[in-house]
């Protein structure tokens, strides 16, 4: 299901085209125009959202490169960050090292002082990352420390969690592609909250949403993390 199928059939079972209005008055005439409906966008991405943190899949994932600085202990993480998934630090060797996840306390207690350099072992997250202006400014990105400081350059590979772009602006993804169910029950929850409707409306519309996350949590908590050759394959009791 693309944007387009996605945002028609949200009014049509809403029986709802969600119009925003504006009236302008000029000189004693009163004008009326009206907009796109940006109401059903808001709908589908906070069902997005919902939804990338229910469940985990695989094309919440995403793989990037970066470089330690010599004697600078923290790393900034990228722009789209939420959450990490792995840290590795690669040697001049090529060989991977993962760095275990710690508090900045410990970090701090284990190693007190900058000087305290070698590859790196541990990582926590330390907070929004600042400016070096004066006096500095926090941003909206979130920072990394490191235990102990880097003694050289070193690269690193961070695998962390992150929202992929919105169908609303995308068009077509994953989720939309593979299993459209629970955004089209996750948006119609969404319409329906806000347009105040029955509530037997909304409990069916929720229950389907719910059947439907199920159903995607099978998939992505489940059948994508084991395989026939490990697990066995699924077997239904007979009685």
């Amino acid at each position: 299901m693309d944007y387009t199928t996605l945002f028609n059939t949200i009014k049509t079972y809403t029986e709802n085209e969600f119009p925003e209005t504006t009236f302008t008055g000029t000189d004693g005439v009163t004008s009326v125009t009206t907009l796109p409906p940006a109401q059903i966008n808001i709908f589908i991405q906070q069902a997005e959202k919902r939804i990338y943190n229910t469940v985990q899949l695989p094309s919440l994932r995403k793989n990037v490169t970066g470089t330690l600085t010599a004697t600078n202990k923290y790393l900034s993480a990228p722009s789209d960050f939420l959450a990490v998934y792995s840290l590795a630090v690669i040697d001049t060797n090529g060989s991977y090292s993962y760095l275990l996840n710690k508090d900045v306390n410990y970090i701090r207690e284990a190693y007190p002082a900058p000087t305290d350099v070698a590859i790196p072992k541990y990582y926590a997250l330390f907070g929004p990352t600042t400016t070096s202006a004066n006096p500095p400014v926090l941003t909206n990105e979130l920072s990394f420390i490191l235990g102990p400081t880097p003694n050289q350059n070193y690269s690193v590979e961070l695998h962390y969690f992150f929202y992929p772009e919105s169908i609303v602006t995308a068009g077509t993804t994953w989720l939309g592609d593979n299993y459209d169910p629970v955004l089209l029950y996750g948006s119609l929850v969404e319409a329906y909250t806000f347009m105040k409707g029955e509530q037997d409306m909304i409990n069916l519309y929720n229950s389907k949403y719910m059947e439907a996350m199920a159903q995607l949590k099978r998939l992505g908590d489940g059948m994508e993390r084991q395989d026939a050759y490990r697990s066995g394959q699924y077997r239904q009791q007979v009685t």
